[in-house]
């Protein structure tokens, strides 16, 4: 039988910054960095994209907190 997982893996990390936009910038830095020495989360695992947006504590509910953060795209791109 041939099936498909959908997986998502979820986090928050607090951090002083001074704006939302470099708190972002710091977090994709170290994704990019993890992401780029983990191969199995795309060889084995499918990652095609990490997600997050940056938001002020009390707002997270006011706004999606869905934007790219990374995404390595697919062979065919």
């Amino acid at each position: 039988m041939k099936c498909k997982v959908h997986w998502i893996i979820d986090g928050i990390v607090e951090m002083d910054t001074e704006t939302l936009e470099e708190a972002e910038k710091i977090i994709s830095s170290h994704l990019q960095e993890f992401v780029g020495g983990q191969p199995d989360l795309t060889e084995k695992l499918g990652a095609r994209a990490i997600q997050g947006k940056a938001f002020l504590p009390g707002s997270e509910d006011e706004e999606g907190l869905q934007i790219s953060v990374i995404d390595q795209g697919t062979e065919n791109d």
